[in-house]
């Protein structure tokens, strides 16, 4: 478990972690509202090397961020939020089809609210993020990082 200090340190986790996933990665993001789960994706599509401003996806459920080679798409991230969905098999579909996109794309999948799926997807590095203090959200975050089993 590391300590995030504040929200530049949770972008800079993020930034760094960019570099150490595989390309094709899924990455299952839990923690409560305002955890950084958001801060945590901006920071890993600045990793990526996107540079249009990433939002949390909740109302839209899901944003793609394609990085491009040569005009064609190369990589990139796609952000998912099943925070919405309150059936799971709603959630699964949804997951299943932006898997499908990002593997198509070549790209990162992160999934903000992954308690919403029926089940966890196998093969998913997975991040779990708190408020160190959840009286004072100023004093930080705790970040575990688990790869995939």
């Amino acid at each position: 478990m590391q300590v995030l200090s504040d929200v530049v340190a949770t972008h800079s986790f993020g930034r760094q972690l960019a570099l150490l996933l595989p390309a094709g990665s899924i990455l299952l993001l839990g923690g409560d509202l305002g955890a950084g789960k958001t801060c945590l994706v901006q920071g890993l599509a600045a990793g990526l090397g996107i540079e249009e401003p990433i939002t949390s996806p909740t109302f839209a459920l899901a944003q793609h961020y394609p990085l491009l080679k040569n005009g064609a798409a190369a990589g990139g991230l796609v952000h998912l939020d099943l925070y919405r969905l309150e059936l799971a098999a709603a959630a699964d579909e949804l997951f299943a089809q932006e898997e499908e996109e990002a593997r198509a794309l070549g790209a990162l999948l992160a999934v903000e609210w992954p308690e919403r799926l029926s089940r966890p997807p196998a093969g998913c590095w997975q991040i779990q993020l708190s408020l160190s203090d959840p009286a004072n959200p100023a004093a930080g975050r705790l970040v575990e990082l688990r790869s995939p089993s």
